[in-house]
């Protein structure tokens, strides 16, 4: 892995950018102020209406114009400037997961990149990488404000590029799965978590059963800005190699997707190419997860791609796929209930010698640990924790993540990549890298990875309200 170089952000106020007419000076002041160049790409943070389908219509915050954001493409190794407009009356911040990128860029609060001021203008620099699939989303917390966050509009797609052939491909679609207008809930049962199934080696022996506090639900979906049903269908021919790009860019939930009538082939998860890749009847995928497949197009007829949950794909995640010549009424198809294996994607052979470094860390639920809300906690307390995981530059870590809960968590560490070896005590064969794991209910996750980005690093889970509630820690360089 290798470090990637980039600088800090500047700030200047929109009006003062408004007003620049000459070179060095802005009328009616006595400071000079320089003219910026301008900016690879822009974004512009501001109410957004999304059209589901003809019959709903939501607003929310977006970017440019749109939720999801803009796709945007950027060369692995080149600098980019990316000037981030704030036109709402909340201070914002624009986090770019996946990329190994320094800290004061990486757009979130805890590793000290300054906030988007209302009405301002922010251009952070950064050097992408590592190729593949990445995106950006608003780091800013929530709390019990369900306007704001990762709640809203605020996300996109980035897809770096490094020149390297991935294969010929008819079609490729970058695909964000999404729930809108959240509400609180103490009774809607969780019923995307297939890890329900799995081994559950870290169930404590004694379960806290105090009632639960309200949690963050949704009964509003879509793939990318249409409900299913709401939009026009993706059509194809007979023959035709597909190349989709899977983002989970849920604030809520992990969900699991489909193809009726169709494998997938993973390829790549986190935008990391795997080492091998497999056939599958769906990709299982937690909170701000990736996944790169490729599908052959062998079953003539109309078919829905969406959600594995009858309710969730009824209420809008999902969409319509539809072979030339073919008019039939879609047609959906449970595919096999199978656990999701993340080994199966994995490298054959023996894995690196495990590193002498360890951080083991536990997870727990507090219910109703903040009035209403459940606090969650990182080895009995929640953040922020002062000088716990302080790392040294260049050495290598291990770290195993216990689940003492009843929630699948999809953990996420800021600017470094890990390498999956252990997923409830079975094996996980080299090379499998990723930015962001579900570590099951009541289960067990080891990764390992290299100190090579210095600065603050953030470790959190990728569901907006367990982070809010104390689900977070700082990762620090010595």
């Amino acid at each position: 892995m290798t470090a990637l170089a980039g600088v800090g952000q500047s700030r200047w106020p929109l009006l003062a950018q408004q007003a620049m007419q000459m070179p060095g000076s802005v009328p009616g002041t006595t400071h000079a102020v320089p003219i910026l160049p301008k900016a690879d790409y822009e974004l512009r943070i501001a109410p957004v209406q999304v059209e589901l389908d003809q019959s709903r219509t939501l607003s929310t915050i977006g970017y440019n114009g749109q939720a999801p954001g803009p796709l945007l493409r950027m060369k692995a190794g080149k600098p980019v400037t990316v000037d981030i407009f704030n036109d709402t009356d909340t201070p914002e911040l624009v986090h770019w997961h996946g990329m190994l990128i320094p800290p004061e860029v990486d757009g979130t609060e805890e590793e000290g990149a300054p906030y988007v001021a209302p009405h301002s203008r922010s251009r952070v620099t950064f050097t992408p990488g590592p190729a593949g699939t990445r995106w950006y989303h608003s780091h800013a917390m929530a709390m019990d404000d369900l306007r704001k966050g990762s709640y809203t509009g605020q996300f996109g797609i980035v897809y770096v590029e490094d020149g390297n052939d991935k294969g010929a491909y008819d079609q490729e679609l970058f695909l964000s799965l999404r729930d809108w207008e959240p509400f609180f809930s103490g009774s809607m049962e969780d019923d995307d978590d297939d890890t329900h199934d799995a081994p559950m080696l870290e169930k404590p022996p004694h379960i806290n059963t105090d009632p639960n506090g309200l949690e963050v639900v949704s009964m509003t979906y879509s793939i990318n800005d249409k409900a299913l049903g709401g939009g026009e269908p993706i059509r194809v021919k007979e023959g035709q190699r597909l190349l989709i790009h899977f983002c989970n860019a849920s604030a809520i939930e992990n969900r699991r997707i489909a193809l009726a009538g169709h494998q997938m082939r993973v390829i790549g998860l986190d935008g990391n190419p795997v080492p091998t890749p497999a056939l599958v009847d769906s990709v299982f995928l937690g909170a701000g997860e990736r996944a790169d497949v490729e599908i052959t197009m062998n079953k003539p007829g109309v078919w829905i791609m969406g959600a594995t949950e009858k309710m969730v794909r009824e209420a809008g995640l999902g969409v319509v796929v539809e072979y030339a010549g073919q008019h039939k009424t879609p047609t959906w198809v449970d595919p096999k209930k199978a656990l999701w294996d993340y080994t199966a994607f994995a490298g054959k052979g023996a894995a690196a010698p495990a590193p002498k470094n360890i951080i083991d860390m536990h997870f727990e639920k507090i219910p109703r640990g903040m009035g209403k809300f459940n606090v969650w906690t990182v080895n009995g307390k929640p953040y922020p924790h002062e000088q716990e995981f302080v790392l040294q530059r260049g050495e290598r870590y291990r770290l195993i993540m216990r689940n003492w809960s009843d929630d699948a968590h999809p953990m996420h560490l800021h600017r470094h990549l890990w390498e999956l070896v252990e997923m409830n005590g079975k094996t996980v064969g080299p090379g499998l890298k990723k930015d962001t794991v579900v570590v099951p209910y009541y289960g067990r996750a080891v990764v390992d990875f290299t100190a090579d980005q210095p600065g603050l690093a953030l470790f959190h889970c990728h569901i907006q309200q367990h982070m809010d509630y104390g689900f977070k820690a700082l990762f620090r360089y010595a």
